[in-house]
């Protein structure tokens, strides 16, 4: 996937385009269905499907007090974005220049000037230009006038539950420590992108040690509690090879949502092979009920029950618990 961070660096011979726009702040259910609605539009005809977003929370230049953690970081947005299925995207950073910018330039400097689009897909939500003035019926007007179609795609909603999904449901979930609930509003298991510390593991118990997560961990990070999970080296935005199951033990953070210290018990024989190496950390299933909040979740040893099972699996390298969340296993949606 071709990547730009200004409308300047798309090239002149660049051709038409369709445009889907976003925050794209977890690159759920309901982002991809506009991904999918662009790439049905521009199925067969050679133009170019372009995510347009930013590369952080637009609250965090306009709001920062109100501003919720990350459910990803860029690096990962840009991942889940070329795995969705853009050719390009335009990440543009949400500083106060851009939070100035007025509606009518915005369109015709980013849209029309260096994507030359012929559609552009928008939620229902989405609002543009200085003070959010711009909603997608004044983009429909505009587009009128400027030569480009607008469609707006409705919320995914899931069957079950009667819901939209959305990244603060989602978000609200993994506070909770419901990683598989969330999984199934994101369309695969929550991940964790880090670096495993290079201090020396800790010999743990049934065949297992411990390795620590540095602290400058992409993503959200769920409530403190022991989960199982699959662990894969990564060589820059993708994983190397099949990933070995792990037990994840997250301790309480400070006093901000999203945020934690990771243990890790991995097989012995892991360890020298982890050490300093970039990792992304998917997060299956809970095998304890997550801790009360403000609990440090190192000061006491995981209960024997679940730990031993899970332990041994582990050590077989088998999924210590394996997650409902499967391909086979989607949650029935309206999808637009």
């Amino acid at each position: 996937m071709i990547v730009f961070t200004a409308p300047s660096e798309v090239p002149s011979g660049f051709g038409r385009s369709i445009a889907a726009i976003g925050k794209f702040d977890g690159v759920h259910l309901g982002h991809r269905a506009i991904i999918d609605r662009a790439r049905r539009r521009a199925s067969g005809s050679g133009r170019k499907v372009v995510a347009v977003t930013f590369d952080r929370n637009p609250l965090h230049t306009l709001r920062p007090g109100a501003c919720a953690a990350d459910l990803i970081g860029p690096a990962q947005k840009l991942r889940l974005l070329e795995d969705a299925g853009a050719d390009a995207t335009l990440m543009l950073p949400f500083d106060e220049t851009l939070a100035a910018m007025e509606a009518h330039r915005f369109v015709t400097a980013v849209l029309v000037d260096a994507l030359r689009v012929d559609s552009v897909l928008v939620g229902g939500d989405f609002r543009f230009g200085r003070g959010g003035v711009g909603d997608p019926s004044l983009l429909s007007d505009m587009g009128e006038s400027l030569g480009f179609a607008v469609d707006v795609v409705d919320d995914v909603v899931l069957a079950d539950a009667g819901r939209r999904v959305s990244s603060t449901w989602i978000r609200d979930l993994l506070a909770e420590g419901d990683v598989e609930a969330a999984a199934r509003l994101l369309g695969r298991p929550p991940a964790l992108w880090g670096r495993v510390a290079d201090a020396d593991s800790r010999q743990a118990r049934r065949g297992l040690v411990t390795v620590q997560l540095t602290t400058d961990v992409l993503g959200f990070v769920p409530r403190p509690g022991l989960y199982a999970g699959s662990l894969a080296r990564r060589h820059g935005a993708r994983p190397r090879g099949r990933g070995q199951s792990v037990l994840v033990d997250i301790a309480a953070p400070s006093t901000r949502p999203g945020h934690g210290a990771l243990r890790l018990f991995v097989p012995e024989g892991s360890a020298a092979v982890l050490r300093g190496q970039a990792v992304e950390l998917s997060l299956e299933a809970p095998v304890r009920r997550p801790v009360a909040s403000g609990h440090d979740a190192r000061s006491t040893p995981p209960p024997e029950e679940g730990f031993v099972a899970a332990a041994r699996r582990v050590s077989d390298g088998d999924s210590p618990k394996r997650s409902r969340y499967s391909a086979a296993n989607r949650p029935r949606c309206v999808i637009p």
